[in-house]
């Protein structure tokens, strides 16, 4: 699976500005192209060729019936990681990071099921033949709360085949739970940030939202084409199966 990723787009979406070259990590050294105003610039056919190696990994964990859960939850990658998670049916983190969201999934999956029960209590009724309204009330307002932190993963299946990340800064409770498990990661990786946490670092300005948009909809388009294989491969099998 290739990306087709124009170089213009990147340049056009700002994925090029670093941070001050005061601010910068030395392992990001490879991926520098040079230094403008005090600002480092980051080369974007760099850019491109790891953007190819991340998109056609995640296509194939895709296709392999593994999850993604893909984590922004930074103010400007919040929406468009949501969005870009629901648009392929995928788990997302976007409000905040718990700690053990996967290292202790069993705890987190308790509140997970909690969550459903109270959803389904409430959609049956159970709940409005039981209490009074104020007592729903406080139900549908811990419902929203729960949704709040929990609503991204209610389908998460345990384990994800990988993690797809903006910021590793912002992020590294989830870049350090992954490493710890072994899961391999792609994330948006800035000039101040240390790519070699990351399994297919993506290096870019992990601050400008039209940079987030752009290269979050690479990975959105590499994960559909990976369930599209997945999908494909199950009709054919069951197809065979019928013959």
């Amino acid at each position: 699976m290739s990306t087709n990723v124009d170089i213009k787009e990147l340049l056009e979406s700002g994925a090029h500005f670093g941070h001050k070259t005061s601010r910068w990590h030395p392992k990001m050294a490879p991926y520098i192209h040079s230094k403008r105003n005090g600002i480092h610039i980051i080369d974007l056919n760099q850019t491109v060729q790891s953007l190819d190696q991340a998109t056609s990994f995640l296509s194939n964990v895709a296709a392999s019936g593994k999850q993604i859960l893909f984590v922004g939850t930074k103010r400007q990658a919040q929406d468009i990681v949501k969005e870009a998670a629901l648009a392929v049916k995928q788990p997302y983190v976007s409000e905040r990071w718990l700690g053990g969201m996967i290292t202790n999934w069993n705890t987190i999956g308790d509140r997970v099921k909690y969550l459903k029960d109270l959803e389904t209590r409430m959609a049956n009724g159970e709940l409005a033949n039981r209490y009074n309204k104020l007592e729903i009330q406080r139900f549908q307002e811990e419902i929203d709360e729960l949704n709040r932190l929990y609503g991204g993963v209610k389908e998460l299946n345990g384990r994800p085949g990988a993690l797809f990340i903006v910021d590793v800064i912002t992020e590294s409770n989830a870049v350090k739970e992954a490493n710890r498990l072994h899961i391999p990661t792609v994330a948006i990786v800035d000039s101040n940030a240390d790519p070699t946490l990351i399994t297919y670092p993506i290096p870019a300005n992990d601050d400008a939202i039209k940079t987030i948009n752009l290269i979050t909809s690479y990975i959105q388009q590499a994960v559909a084409e990976g369930i599209a294989r997945r999908d494909q491969k199950v009709k054919v099998n069951d197809n065979q199966g019928k013959d």
